[in-house]
């Protein structure tokens, strides 16, 4: 058995069983991944994929046990790579991390510019997505990091690390008259258009429990995936907005004013994840550090290490 049998064991599955889209992804021909699967099964004296004809349907019994120990192996793989790599660039190399659209314009600008000047050589690269979208990036190697409040926190495979914790805004436009009001209720939201997140982003479960606990229905009338589109149709008009507490800026928002509303929708924590089991390079814990300065390497290495009743934050 080989590294390549694993490999096309493992995109077979990652690729729905199709086979074709598997030889695709690993620059091969299909003819050849089908024999190299077939050979792995005939040395292992048993059948990895159930088949109706010559394709592929589903993993067999075994099968699902045989893909864990392929994914395990494969992840020691890639972790001896990064190993000589780490070592012998201790500080250049690429940097994936994966959030949204919110963390990316308002929480990683300050923490990026000091990473930049401590790490010059490292490429940083961004890629943005919905909460799900950013977990499957992390786990398919496709990001060193992911940062996201939904999603990652309950996500199989995933260490999440609290980063740090926010409260809800109540964007209004500068005339608004719930700028008068001593204390705003769910009540008074109910009376106006809203526009806030799509329901997998930035804390919108707790938005909808709240409204739904005072027996409210909440009036959204546009929903968005991050909060500078939110606050451009509120500046327009179109009603009231519900952000993150980090995505106003006084300065720049300068035609809105915001109103906390915490007390409404409660605390949100935004996670930080590493895949569990990757190795991290050196510049990776700085960045962690950075973004969060109670995540030391210490914490982190010992939330990795499958004890993480040893650690507290």
């Amino acid at each position: 058995m080989n590294l390549h049998q694993f490999r096309f064991v493992r995109e077979a599955v990652r690729q729905q069983f199709n086979l074709t889209s598997a030889a695709k992804a690993l620059f091969t021909s299909q003819p050849g991944v089908s024999k190299a699967i077939i050979e792995l099964e005939d040395e292992l004296g048993v059948e990895i994929f159930r088949r109706h004809g010559k394709r592929i349907r589903a993993l067999t019994e075994p099968g699902k046990r045989i893909l864990l120990s392929i994914e395990r192996i494969l992840d020691e793989v890639e972790t001896l790579k990064r190993v000589g790599q780490d070592f012998a660039t201790q500080d250049q190399g690429s940097f994936v991390i994966a959030t949204t659209h919110t963390q990316a314009r308002y929480a990683l600008p300050k923490v990026l510019t000091e990473f930049t000047k401590r790490f010059p050589k490292v490429r940083v690269s961004i890629a943005q997505g919905s909460p799900s979208q950013i977990a499957d990036m992390l786990l398919h190697d496709a990001a060193d990091i992911a940062i996201a409040t939904e999603g990652i926190a309950n996500c199989e495979g995933v260490i999440a690390l609290p980063g740090y914790q926010w409260q809800h805004l109540l964007i209004v436009p500068v005339n608004h008259p719930l700028l008068s009001s001593r204390s705003i209720t769910i009540e008074d939201l109910g009376k106006y258009p809203l526009i806030t997140y799509d329901k997998a982003f930035a804390g919108r479960n707790k938005i909808d429990a709240a409204f739904a606990q005072r027996n409210v229905q909440a009036d959204i009338i546009l929903e968005a995936i991050d909060a500078d589109v939110i606050k451009t149709y509120v500046e327009v008009g179109m009603g009231i907005g519900i952000v993150a507490g980090v995505a106003f800026d006084a300065e720049r928002d300068r035609n809105l004013r915001a109103i906390p509303v915490g007390h409404l929708f409660g605390n949100n924590v935004t996670h930080l994840g590493v895949k569990q089991g990757a190795y991290l390079r050196s510049f990776v814990f700085t960045f962690i550090e950075l973004f969060s300065p109670t995540l030391t390497k210490k914490i982190v290495e010992q939330a990795m290490s499958n004890t993480p009743e040893n650690y507290q934050i």
